[in-house]
């Protein structure tokens, strides 16, 4: 494999690794992303490093700086209300949508993202736990069979990801997921649309709580 194939498939190992180390919180906001540093680190030219920065820049997680070097993105509050905002609106049509259009192949790997997300839970690793609750979300997409919504979902992706980290009660947040794929295993539209709706508050709630709590530890 040579060429613009190989490029393509560099930047986007790179592109995956930065996405979960920034969403994973090893890399924090504000610190910087060298293309040179970066091209050493993963033995690549700066071609395919450039690009993967671009594609989180896409993303809304990068933000790059002309002439000097990328930066991992600081959400603020705005940000995160103009997310909260969108997805009261997107993410109970999706859970409504799953469940009316549920398949047994897409239930089970919805379970398979639960019992991921419940283990992680319980055994307190955070990082696997959310990255289970991450896939949840990601398979009722799917599961809407809806390729305007699932494009729009996709387009927040990131964002959802990264918001989901921001709380400490994951087996709330995992509790809640578990009523969810109940809902939607019965197919129960309007109720997923309802327990959807509640679950964007809670998880705003808790994001917020985090955020409180992360203040008064800094005082």
């Amino acid at each position: 494999m040579t060429g613009t194939p190989l490029r393509q498939l560099e930047s986007t190992r790179i592109a995956a690794w930065l996405r979960d180390a920034i969403l994973d919180g090893v890399r924090a906001p504000g610190s910087r992303l060298i293309e040179r540093d970066l091209a050493s680190e993963f033995g690549v030219s700066r071609v395919p490093v450039r690009d993967a920065l671009k594609v989180l820049v896409a993303e809304g997680l990068v933000e790059l700086r002309p002439h000097t070097w990328a930066v991992v993105r600081e959400f603020t509050e705005a940000d995160l209300t103009d997310l909260d905002e969108v997805r009261a609106v997107l993410e109970p049509l999706t859970f409504r949508l799953a469940a009316e259009r549920r398949r047994p192949d897409g239930l089970a790997r919805l379970q398979q993202c639960l019992e991921a997300e419940q283990s992680g839970a319980r055994a307190g690793d955070e990082i696997g736990s959310r990255r289970a609750a991450a896939d949840f979300h990601h398979v009722v997409t799917e599961l809407a069979e809806n390729r305007l919504l699932s494009d729009m979902m996709r387009g927040i992706r990131s964002r959802l990801r990264w918001a989901l980290s921001q709380h400490d009660d994951l087996q709330h947040i995992s509790d809640e997921h578990v009523a969810l794929f109940e809902a939607i295993q019965a197919g129960d539209g309007k109720r997923a649309a309802d327990l959807a709706a509640a679950h964007v508050e809670t998880s705003k709630r808790a994001r917020i709580a985090h955020a409180q709590g992360l203040r008064a530890g800094d005082r």
